[in-house]
């Protein structure tokens, strides 16, 4: 049996708090600095947020796209896992994942995507224990990835509309 997992995301039950860049910033850079958080919460307007990481397509574009070969996968998590000493920040795996995941570390560079937690996901973690729930493990193979695999503006746009209507319909 596979350990593989995926974050599954609600994204009309994302609050906005932020905990998961904190928290991932905190595990990953050992200070809170949401700019490097491998999970990013975009809000492109008021009330409404979308957390947005990596969806570990089941094909992997970013891994194939890499000239250096500075992308692998684990094994045991499917997580896409990044060699910072290879990584040569030629935004390869940028241009190649679907929804715009993987971006260049605020300071160094390196293409930073969500490792996984090595399998134990914090950000999940502190999603869960505040009760929202937006970010759920799942170790469903059958799930699409690929419907997350998307950019958070285009996210946005299909939550809004499935929220508010079509072009600010008048709600009565």
């Amino acid at each position: 049996m596979s350990s593989r997992i995926w974050i599954m995301r609600d994204y009309v039950r994302c609050s906005g708090c932020r905990r998961c860049e904190i928290v991932c910033s905190l595990s990953h850079e050992g200070k809170i600095w949401p700019e490097a958080s491998r999970i990013r919460i975009f809000a492109p307007f008021p009330g409404l947020e979308v957390p947005h990481l990596c969806a570990q397509c089941d094909d992997y574009p970013c891994v194939k796209a890499c000239p250096v070969n500075a992308l692998s996968t684990d094994e045991k998590t499917g997580a896409v896992i990044v060699d910072k000493e290879k990584c040569t920040g030629c935004g390869a795996c940028i241009e190649s994942c679907p929804g715009k995941v993987p971006y260049m570390h605020p300071t160094e560079n390196y293409a930073v995507i969500c490792d996984l937690c090595g399998g134990e996901p914090k950000c999940v973690e502190v999603c869960v224990e505040s009760g929202y729930n937006a970010l759920r493990i799942s170790n469903d193979p059958g799930v699409n990835k690929k419907l997350h695999a998307i950019e958070p503006e285009v996210i946005a746009k299909d939550i809004a509309v499935n929220l508010f209507g079509e072009k600010g319909e008048e709600v009565i």
